[in-house]
């Protein structure tokens, strides 16, 4: 049986990320500008509870599965100098909270902050991510989805992904805080 969550439409129960309707992406500053890039493998569990601060949600991500639409620097950052995919292939997400993020007067959906710890390269650290729900609805397959849109910033520092070049004037080739956003579809397990 679900339960109203206080969220229109939103039920409480298992919901799985469906990665073919679904973006995990991501910016770094190189130099002057700025690199984007995504991970195409991914996975995902969302469990709303009837109160959502009771919701959990866990994430796994396949780190061989970056993709910045070249190769020879995907094989970089796959690497030792930076990910070393080899000893540690998944990036993992677990909440530890949920809480209703203060909503500005433009706010288009209601937000929450999801808070948790990320592991990359063996280091696990608290991460927010401020989360959007965009509603649900049926699908053309007989299930019922639930959009999300989430965002965080994390120093790559953090995590002991520091490789980087020095510039001239005491400047360096890679930012270290990375921008990641999430377009998640969830499908309603039966």
């Amino acid at each position: 049986m679900t339960l109203e969550t206080g969220l229109p439409g939103l039920v409480a129960g298992r919901w799985t990320v469906d990665p073919a309707h679904s973006e995990i992406t991501f910016t770094i500053r190189h130099l002057m500008t700025t690199v984007r890039g995504s991970f195409t493998a991914f996975s995902g569990e969302i469990e709303v509870a009837r109160q959502v601060p009771a919701s959990t949600v866990r994430a796994d991500i396949r780190m061989a599965s970056l993709d910045t639409r070249n190769a020879e620097r995907d094989a970089h950052v796959r690497s030792a100098d930076f990910l070393d995919v080899e000893r540690f292939p998944v990036m993992t997400f677990t909440s530890r909270g949920v809480g209703r993020a203060a909503i500005g007067r433009r706010a288009r959906a209601p937000r929450y902050h999801v808070d948790g710890d990320l592991a990359i390269k063996g280091v696990s650290r608290p991460v927010r991510l401020l989360a959007e729900y965009h509603g649900v609805g049926p699908d053309p397959w007989g299930g019922i989805r639930a959009g999300f849109t989430a965002t965080a910033a994390i120093s790559r520092g953090d995590f002991g992904v520091e490789f980087n070049l020095p510039l001239q004037g005491g400047k360096v080739v890679l930012g270290d805080t990375i921008a990641i956003q999430l377009e998640i579809q969830a499908v309603l397990a039966a």
